[in-house]
């Protein structure tokens, strides 16, 4: 009975501002308290789940490209039969695909660019890369890239910058070449055009190359590893530890998170610090609370006297006015949870309306690798936002409320 009469009068103060000259200014203040816990709470939960959004998309396109796993040999050889075997046998492999890479330069007329060229086996590609089983016309393509054919598939963005397109020829051009009498010369081969690579990833759409494994071999001189699809891309740098320590010091393993770590540590970093950032938004409008319930104790002064006087006990009295500042972080979240929720579910939907509104674009594609604006909550995300935002506001009732406790019946009725 006593925490009902408790919650009662604190919600009584929380949501009154009509009776009395200067509660119309208290309801102002708290109600500004609210609305900046809930705009808090919103970009908290907008944010971080742009910034998961951003980082899932990037790293499944890039995914789709880059294998999980990728081995070679240290020796400079390619990978044995009998280590492929061994890599085979792991139950969390499902794909495995011989490949060779080289940094090579690709000329047409008198634009030059740089370029990956990745060499394949078409008949083994698929079951290692998403991007071509997700795309037939890319799966016709790969079929043309036979041995001793000379054709190579071009990333869209790097055959734009060199203005070619299907049908057209490109010199490869292998920079370390071949030692003669006259010095190094370097390597040079005339490839033909028969399909583009378009996975969404700006940076290998712009800088990759496929041909056939026996052609990329003969021009670069490059060891052929293996590149392996792991069941879950999550477990790639658990299976990689395993498998480096099956295979021994003879190979170097390498998963998708340590050729990648640098990205993936910076949106990491990022993230933390906006969540940083944003919640001082959280704190600086939680304690706004301390000034409405110091101006709110001062004002029912009298009321807190006459409790006193029918037998409320001081930590009732802090109990009332605890419950009050709580109710305007309660709601204060609650709103702020639902907006940003919205907001992030619905983000698709209100980004291209605002960049049609004012004629602009937010993500240039050649910059942010990416041309629209994803979101994907997380609960484990949203639910630390949450708690954050209550813990404050209940921390900033707590001065308010044990002055509140400490006031006299007699001075104040006085």
């Amino acid at each position: 009975m006593q925490t009902f009469f408790e919650l009662v009068i604190g919600w009584r103060y929380a949501r009154s501002g009509k009776r009395g000259r200067g509660n119309g200014f208290i309801s102002f203040i708290s109600g500004v308290s609210m609305l900046g816990i809930a705009l808090g709470v919103a970009a908290l939960i907008v944010v971080l789940s742009v910034m998961n959004g951003f980082q899932k998309e990037v790293r499944d396109r890039m995914l789709s490209v880059v294998s999980h796993i990728e081995i070679y040999s240290n020796d400079g050889s390619s990978v044995s039969a009998a280590a492929r075997a061994q890599i085979a046998q792991n139950p969390h492999v499902r794909g495995i695909a011989p490949f060779v890479m080289a940094q090579t330069l690709l000329a047409h007329g008198e634009l030059m660019r740089g370029a990956m060229v990745r060499g394949i086996d078409p008949s083994q590609e698929a079951s290692v890369s998403d991007v071509v089983q997700t795309k037939p016309d890319l799966q016709q393509s790969l079929q043309l890239l036979t041995p001793g054919s000379f054709h190579v598939v071009l990333g869209l963005e790097l055959a734009n910058s060199l203005g070619v397109g299907v049908g057209d020829t490109v010199t490869l051009i292998v920079p370390s070449g071949q030692a003669t009498p006259a010095g190094v010369v370097p390597r040079l081969k005339q490839f033909l055009i028969v399909g583009l690579l378009d996975s969404g990833h700006f940076e290998y759409d712009s800088t990759l190359a496929l041909t056939s494994l026996q052609d990329a071999a003969l021009l670069t001189r490059a060891a052929s590893g293996l590149r392996l699809k792991l069941d879950d891309l999550h477990q790639a740098r658990t299976v990689a530890a395993d498998l480096q320590g099956s295979l021994g010091p003879d190979y170097a393993v390498r998963d998708w998170t340590q050729q990648n770590r640098t990205w993936f540590s910076a949106v990491q970093l990022e993230k933390r610090m906006m969540f940083i950032i944003l919640t001082l938004i959280v704190a600086v409008a939680a304690f706004n609370l301390v000034s409405t319930l110091v101006m709110t104790v001062t004002d029912k002064a009298s009321d807190i006297a006459i409790l006193r006087t029918l037998g409320a006990s001081p930590r009732s009295i802090m109990a009332i006015f605890m419950v009050q500042g709580a109710w305007v972080g309660v709601l204060g979240t609650a709103a702020g949870l639902l907006l940003g929720l919205g907001i992030a579910c619905n983000i698709d939907v209100i980004v291209p309306a605002i960049e049609q509104l004012l004629h602009t674009t937010f993500l240039p594609k050649d910059v942010y690798l990416i041309s629209k604006m994803p979101s994907e909550p997380q609960a484990d995300d949203i639910l630390p936002v949450v708690l954050i935002a209550l813990l404050t506001a209940f921390l900033a009732t707590l001065y308010p409320s044990w002055r509140a406790s400490r006031v006299q019946p007699a001075t104040a009725l006085r």
